[in-house]
Formats: structure tokens, sequence, C-alpha cells
């Protein structure tokens, strides 16, 4: 049945609890938690990413996801926290949805990188 992207973000933010920066940088702190970056090489090149966390492109994120696959990234395991961010909250979410699919338990969604910076989080170039 087709489906439009105004739909699959509806279900996306419906599965995927959104978090403020204050949350996260709670959450961080008391560490075993996975900041994941969705976006694309060139936009952390061009901003940085939050401090700490792993950089997964949206595009490859089902492979590096999968423990049963040689691409799989080890800092994702399902029993850990996840929280995950873009450049303005879309792609996280799906992202998001995507990793509950998959059996990750807490996904979370802090939204876009600029939300975070315009918080004061910590950022590393």
């Amino acid at each position: 049945m087709p489906t439009s992207v105004k739909e699959m973000l509806a279900a996306a933010n419906a599965a995927v609890p959104k978090i403020t920066p204050d949350q996260a940088r709670d959450m961080m702190a008391k560490g075993n938690v996975v900041v994941l970056d969705v976006r694309d090489a060139p936009e952390i090149l061009a901003s940085g990413k939050v401090k700490g966390a792993v950089h997964i492109s949206r595009g490859m994120l089902e492979f590096r996801a999968d423990p049963e696959l040689p691409s799989h990234d080890k800092t994702l395991t399902k029993d850990k926290p996840v929280i995950l961010y873009c450049a303005s909250g879309g792609r996280s979410a799906l992202s998001g949805k995507v990793l509950k699919d998959m059996g990750y338990k807490e996904v979370y969604n802090l939204g876009g990188f600029k939300e975070w910076a315009d918080a004061g989080g910590e950022v590393e170039r």
C-alpha cells in the first residue's frame, strides 16, 4: 500500500519519543547511551557533531544496526538507549522508527543538531 513521507513521519514520531537537549544531556551524563548522528558526512564536516556521537548515515543504518551482518557497528546494541539526531529531526525520526522495527527498545529523537548546539550542547569537529 503506497504511503507518503508525511504519513511515514507521523508514524515515526508516534513511535519514537522526542527529547530536549537537556533530557539528552542528562541521559548522556548517566552513561551507557549511544548518541547517533544520521546526517551525511558533508554536513558533519561543515558543522561538527555532538561530542561523543557515532556517525552512521541514514542510508547505511540498517546495515550497521543489524548484528547478523559483517557491517554491524558494535557500538549499537539493543540493550542500550539510542539518541538520534540529524539536521532538523525528520531523518532521525525515520531512523528511530527503523531501529524500533529492528528490535531496539529504547530509542529517542533529539531532533536537529542546531537545537543541540544552540542549547549549549558540546560539539566536536
